[in-house]
């Protein structure tokens, strides 16, 4: 399997879509909501007109020239905010892609990059039997609130380079 990690090209960002319905996270697949729930106000604002504001970055992870997962940053006020300052994160990968190593490679790439930047803190919302939390626990994400079924998750980005190499 050939694994590039990149940043999204401007005429990719229409995949966001697919991509934000992929980070629905469903631990009942009987109740499957309609592609038509990204148009909720509260989940739309992690992609309407992404690329636009200066926090907006993403990156894609591509598998045999097919793109199969994405991250991406921005200051919205989501289901992770902490504050104005402070970006939150999506990120999903194609359900067969899943459990492959693609995501936690895509993340480890994109946080880097984000470092790069100068960010020095982003946030996420996940719910809590989603098995991704065990990944962003080991990639440095800590918990900072919670209520009965998600998480509010943060990583402080200035020390992400030390987690890169006890890692290695």
């Amino acid at each position: 399997m050939n694994i590039i990690i990149r940043p999204i090209k401007e005429n990719e960002i229409p995949l966001l879509t697919d991509f934000l319905y992929e980070a629905i996270f469903l631990s009942d697949t009987d109740q499957i909501p309609p592609r038509t729930i990204i148009q909720e106000p509260s989940l739309w604002r992690y992609i309407n007109n992404f690329g636009k504001e200066k926090d907006d970055y993403c990156f894609i992870a591509q598998v045999d020239n097919y793109i199969v997962g994405a991250v991406w940053i921005r200051c919205i006020q989501g289901f992770g905010h902490l504050n104005d300052n402070i970006p939150e994160l999506a990120m999903s990968i194609y359900p067969q892609y899943r459990n492959k190593g693609i995501g936690t490679s895509l993340l480890k790439n994109f946080l880097t990059f984000l470092r790069q930047k100068n960010y020095t803190q982003i946030s996420l919302s996940v719910q809590k039997n989603n098995y991704a939390v065990n990944m962003y626990k080991k990639l440095g994400f800590k918990i900072v609130s919670q209520n009965q079924s998600e998480y509010i998750m943060s990583l402080r980005l200035k020390n992400y380079n030390l987690i890169i190499i006890l890692q290695s």
